[in-house]
């Protein structure tokens, strides 16, 4: 009878080990869906049953309900074009051209795949919020207070991450997603 209690107990530690264990790798692995382009990650088939089986439960687990790439692209970032994580307590500027899609919009999360609640209820900014002229050539700050036209607020210290999706994209953009220019991301003042 122990022996078989103490199965049980290791056989249930080590299921919960696993399981967590998945869990945080996958949550983790959106930025690492195969494709990069400078601070950015992509992969192909996302919303798709073509998906691999872990793009499938990244998805899942973040919530995304992605839409199938024929209908939009997203591009995840972690880090700054520089490499260094993002992380609330610096300011950035995100600079970018025309992007090769019907709209896109770009969106500030928790590292858990999660809105960030903010006083100000800005949480992204699309193309439809640029003028003809920005079009070709547009930046968004992200920071505590508004410093540009477009801004995200960023309410706190923690590390965040960015998406760009790119909603009906050309062929070219589908084809090249992992070497057409996409946005930089520059960091400013940090708290300390």
């Amino acid at each position: 009878m122990r022996s078989g209690l103490r199965y049980g107990v290791m056989l249930v530690a080590g299921l919960a080990i696993g399981a967590g264990t998945a869990v945080v790798q996958l949550r983790q692995s959106f930025a690492a869906l195969g494709i990069e382009n400078g601070p950015w990650s992509t992969g192909n088939n996302v919303g798709t049953a073509d998906a691999s089986v872990s793009t499938r439960a990244t998805v899942a687990l973040r919530g995304l309900l992605a839409l199938p790439e024929r209908e939009a692209i997203y591009f995840n970032a972690t880090t700054d074009s520089a490499g260094r994580t993002l992380e609330g307590r610096c300011a950035y500027r995100v600079s970018g051209g025309a992007i090769d899609a019907r709209w896109w919009s770009l969106t500030l999360y928790d590292a858990k795949g999660y809105l960030i609640p903010n006083p100000a209820s800005v949480y992204s900014v699309g193309s439809g919020a640029l003028t003809p002229a920005e079009a070709a050539r547009w930046q968004v700050d992200i920071a505590r207070q508004r410093t540009g036209a477009h801004w995200i607020a960023m309410p706190d210290d923690q590390r965040f991450e960015l998406t760009l999706r790119a909603y009906h994209p050309s062929r070219d953009l589908l084809a090249r997603r992992g070497s057409v220019k996409l946005p930089s991301i520059e960091r400013g003042e940090c708290r300390t």
